[in-house]
């Protein structure tokens, strides 16, 4: 990254707190129970649901219902994740598969300072993101808005991306509270998981969210937890989510909402996009005839505003007239983060492109070349016109000793494609085959793979350049191209970032946030992903229905931490990619405080290119009483080493680290022994031990 963009990335982390500090303190409590004891019963129940009624201008679904009478304004949300939408053109940002392979949090709190002003911009109260579902398996058509299979970086890059939306007086809303880890019949299938693996796996982001970002709200989830639908589920939204001290707005998704009595007591503050199950002539009767207590109906208004008093929505505008809509600060978030996310797989001496000398082209093509993709869903949005920067038109935009030819990818002149000094071949999904409400294939799209070979075939310097939100099925020519990168979607600045990238003006520094198992059957996931239709019929003579189901039967050992446990290789392994430069890691000390370790060594940068690189830090338990995974990722550092120089840095490991939840005592227990402490590369290459022992 360069200077330029390291400052824009400082001055974002200059604005956050140092701790998360609620804003909904006692006195928002108050003032909201004040406006509650006003409310007729009708009142109450037209606040807990969207407006979708049409008797606004703005009932688009995307709006909280005012109240004129009580001072409470309208409230307008957005989708999503890469930018601001709903019936809007803004700034597109990387995917959140894109912010997690950067590793970097200043990037991560970059995109959301930026689409925190985009907000304020447009006069949005509530941002419906972010998304931070696990990765399971590379089936889930909404990965790529989500942070990858690791529970630690998920929760760092969502902590930072929170920080930074709610630093520009926008509130955040993480989702899908909880297990919502496909697409595939997701209304319907309940998530089965036990205690442990959802507190070690599924939870920490959403409390982390909470405990160090004070996020404003939490979107339910559409599918059944352990049989009872996210949205009504009180175990879920009361036992765990305000056990942890959440004082914000739980909003159910769009359309998850199925029964009156269970949504209104299962713990739901609002009801979106309108009132299906909890509106006036429903819940008038439960209260009139003593079924249920008014006060819940109280609890849910006092919730919503408070929140929107810590905000000063009730006294202030949301919309800042001084933030332009197209804003020069957001491009430069978006551009910084592009530039960070995309990982090398793949290099055999073709990368980087230098100039050449005339006569000398690059072709590019590929069903991706010359256009900006995105995931489909709620992460679809409308960029600011001219804004887009695809690929091609990247590559064409760097000057002298760089001659770009765009070819078509349906009939390529193969003569010419065998002459060319290099080709870029850019493939993978777009919004039409991955994205929300459906789970996409392994394989790259119909006649792709084919592509790949012939141009491969053709020309021998062939870079591949996916465009998706995770894994993909490379094993059909991954062997016949020199040079592979994961692109993820890079938002509207991808084109000019993957063109400083190829031609190594910038050194590729994203590692993958999930392990590329190379097939879907070696995923520890894998039996475990796809209901069982027989599970989906009737149930017994009692003839009750009986929810299909997926059991989280792989427990704690997902991802990288099912490798040694399972005894299966990866393709590529959690934390790897590949850069210009090579570097040392040496002089280890680990040294014991109050607290836990702090466990210090050295990065130097072999060579005569500018790089950054991502040390991992993993622990590793030693004879453990406890099953327990081989090794997890409890901390990590992205640093910017100038070319021949070394950096030394200090990372902390408080005893929480070595800790697993006990289910016995339903609580985070720490447990002594010998570990090691183990950096490196990635989660399989260690390049750096020490021994400690825990008391």
């Amino acid at each position: 990254m360069n200077k330029l963009l390291l400052s824009i990335m400082s001055l974002a982390m200059s604005a956050l707190p140092a701790a998360a500090q609620s804003r909904i303190n006692d006195e928002a409590v108050q003032r909201a129970r004040q406006i509650v004891s006003k409310m007729t019963l009708e009142e109450k129940c037209r606040l807990i649901h969207g407006d979708e009624s049409r008797e606004t201008p703005d009932c688009d679904g995307f709006h909280i219902l005012g109240n004129e009478r009580l001072g409470i304004p309208a409230v307008r949300m957005a989708d999503g994740p890469q930018g601001v939408r709903n019936n809007t053109h803004s700034t597109y940002y990387p995917c959140g598969i894109s912010l997690a392979a950067s590793w970097n949090r200043d990037v991560a709190t970059g995109v959301g300072t930026g689409i925190g002003y985009d907000a304020r911009s447009r006069g949005v109260g509530i941002m419906l993101c972010p998304g931070v579902n696990i990765y399971r398996t590379a089936l889930n058509g909404r990965n790529f808005e989500y942070y990858g299979e690791d529970p630690y970086l998920a929760s760092e890059t969502a902590v930072n991306y929170i920080k930074g939306i709610q630093s520009r007086g926008v509130m955040a809303t993480i989702k899908h509270f909880a297990f919502n880890n496909q697409e595939y019949d997701r209304h319907s299938v309940s998530s089965n998981v036990d205690e442990r693996t959802a507190n070690e796996i599924y939870f920490p982001t959403f409390r982390k969210a909470v405990e160090q970002a004070d996020v404003a709200c939490v979107m339910t989830s559409y599918n059944p937890v352990n049989g009872t639908h996210a949205a009504e589920n009180p175990w879920l939204i009361d036992g765990n989510l305000r056990s942890w001290g959440f004082r914000g707005i739980v909003m159910s998704d769009w359309t998850s909402t199925y029964s009156t009595i269970d949504c209104v007591t299962g713990g739901v503050d609002l009801e979106m996009p309108r009132d299906y199950v909890m509106n006036y002539e429903l819940v008038k009767p439960l209260v009139d005839n003593g079924v249920l207590d008014e006060a819940v109906l109280d609890r849910k208004c006092v919730n919503i505003l408070s929140t929107l008093c810590a905000y000063g929505f009730l006294d202030n505008p949301m919309q800042d007239p001084d933030i332009p809509e197209d804003y020069e600060l957001s491009r430069q978030y978006a551009l910084a983060a592009a530039l960070e996310g995309p990982v090398m797989l793949k290099n055999e001496k073709l990368l980087p492109l230098k100039p050449f000398s005339k006569g000398k082209d690059i072709v590019v093509l590929g069903p991706n070349a010359d256009i900006v993709p995105f995931g489909g869903g709620s992460g679809k949005m409308s960029p600011i016109e001219g804004r887009n920067i695809s690929l091609y038109r990247g590559l064409s935009e760097l000057g002298k000793g760089y001659k770009t030819t765009l070819m078509d990818w349906k009939n390529p002149d193969w003569t010419r494609l065998g002459k060319a000094t290099a080709v870029v071949l850019a493939v993978g999904f777009n919004h039409d085959t991955e994205g929300e409400n459906f789970d996409r294939s392994y394989a790259l799209p119909e006649g792709q793979d084919e592509l790949i070979r012939r141009v491969a075939a053709t020309n021998p310097n062939t870079v591949v350049v996916v465009y998706s939100g995770g894994e993909v099925d490379v094993t059909g020519w991954l062997d016949k191209v020199p040079a592979l990168i994961m692109a993820w979607y890079p938002g509207q600045e991808g084109g000019t970032a993957m063109a400083s990238i190829l031609s190594g003006k910038t050194s590729p520094s994203g590692r993958l946030p999930f392990t590329f198992w190379g097939s879907l059957e070696k995923n520890p996931a894998y039996a475990n992903y796809y209901v069982n239709k027989d599970k989906a019929e009737y149930a017994n003579e009692k003839r009750f229905w009986k929810y299909p189901f997926v059991e989280y039967r792989e427990g704690i050992f997902v991802g990288y931490r099912g490798v040694e446990h399972f005894g299966v290789q990866p393709l590529f392994p959690f934390g790897y990619g590949l850069g210009y430069s090579q570097f040392e890691y040496k002089d280890i000390v680990v040294a014991e405080g109050l607290d836990g370790f702090s466990v210090t060594f050295t990065l130097k940068n072999k060579s005569l290119v500018k790089a950054s690189e991502v040390a991992q830090l993993y622990v590793a338990p030693v004879d453990s009483k406890v099953l327990k995974p081989a090794r997890e990722l409890k901390e990590y550092a992205k640093l910017y080493i100038e070319p021949l120089k070394s950096q030394t840095i200090t990372l902390h490991l408080p005893k929480s680290c070595f800790s697993h939840y006990d289910t016995a005592t339903s609580s985070w227990v720490v447990d002594p022994g010998k570990y090691m402490i183990q950096v490196g590369a990635s989660s399989l290459d260690i390049r750096l031990e020490a021994s400690v022992t825990v008391k």
